[in-house]
């Protein structure tokens, strides 16, 4: 929907207009909507209602502006994700302070909680907190900004007359990304000393955007190649099937994950290590490869998605 707002390059007509802001608004309100519920039942680290919250502010301010102001404001938002990762390499070095590290994941998630009630308070708390640091984080509102521009110029869907760009995005960003992630790798195993919890945010929420771009950047080219294929293979298939019902997957996963880790379910994540937990991981996705496939074979949408689409579109 995005790519058919095409700003002061390229007009459409005001009635057009009228009536895509009319339904990009609607998106925005309903993946709200969608989030709360998510969150409130499952998932404290629910991001889909700050894609709502962030979709509401640039339907209403940015959708339909210039390719100019995408990139204008992009840049300025870059430029302060770029502060915080200089930010996150001086306090790097800082001595982790035990009594300023907060609670721990599973007690802000609610994981940890054998109530279900009282562990939905505590999604509930935890959800708000992160929507906002989402929202204000300018990681998420950059990347869509750039993703609006990259679609009016049909980057993704035409990769073979921007393949000079994507080469050098993916390679610049997925690199940077690895650089800004290391840190937090490198504790995680036991191979460096603990470090500043917040340093470790400060450098990858703005490595994170460049990962994000480079991994984006990385699928068109692979796109590029597998297109030139008489017939994709059936795996190919299967994964794109993934992609056009993101929503679906992403929301069963939670749905299947939760109940069977968190202390209010089963509580099997107090027993799985870092091992057994990739491979609960691992095997969870497959399932949902393998459904968004059957899926697709049918010609079916997922129910997520069109439980989405006809809230916003039922006029």
């Amino acid at each position: 929907m995005t790519a058919s707002f095409s700003g002061s390059d390229s007009p459409v007509s005001a009635s057009t207009r009228s009536v895509e802001s009319y339904q990009a608004s609607r998106f925005g309100r309903w993946l709200l909507a969608f989030g709360l519920g998510h969150a409130a039942l499952l998932l404290a680290t629910d991001v889909l209602a700050a894609y709502g919250v962030i979709s509401l502010v640039i339907g209403a301010f940015l959708l339909r502006r210039s390719d100019r102001a995408l990139i204008t404001w992009s840049a300025i938002g870059a430029a302060l994700l770029t502060l915080l990762l200089i930010s996150g390499i001086a306090f790097a070095s800082a001595p982790a302070d035990p009594a300023a590290m907060g609670p721990t994941p599973a007690t802000a998630s609610g994981a940890g909680d054998e109530n279900y009630l009282i562990a939905g308070i505590s999604r509930i708390t935890t959800w708000l907190v992160l929507t906002c640091l989402t929202t204000f984080g300018l990681t998420a509102p950059v990347a869509m900004l750039l993703g609006i521009w990259a679609a009016r110029r049909r980057i993704l869907e035409e990769p073979h007359r921007h393949l000079p760009l994507l080469r050098r995005t993916a390679i610049i960003g997925i690199t940077i990304c690895w650089l800004g992630s290391l840190p937090a790798a490198l504790v995680q195993i036991g191979a460096v000393p603990e470090v500043n919890e917040a340093a470790l945010w400060a450098l990858q929420w703005p490595t994170g955007l460049a990962g994000g771009l480079g991994y984006v950047a990385l699928f068109g080219l692979l796109a590029n190649r597998i297109s030139r294929r008489a017939k994709p293979s059936r795996a190919i298939t299967a994964i794109s099937a993934v992609g056009k019902r993101s929503l679906s997957c992403y929301l069963t996963h939670s749905l299947i994950m939760a109940p069977v880790l968190a202390a209010w379910g089963l509580g099997l994540g107090a027993h799985l290590t870092n091992a057994t937990t990739a491979c609960f991981a691992i095997g969870l996705w497959l399932i949902t490869v393998a459904a968004a496939y059957w899926l697709d074979r049918r010609g079916r949408r997922g129910p997520a998605e069109h439980l989405l689409r006809r809230l916003v579109y039922r006029n």
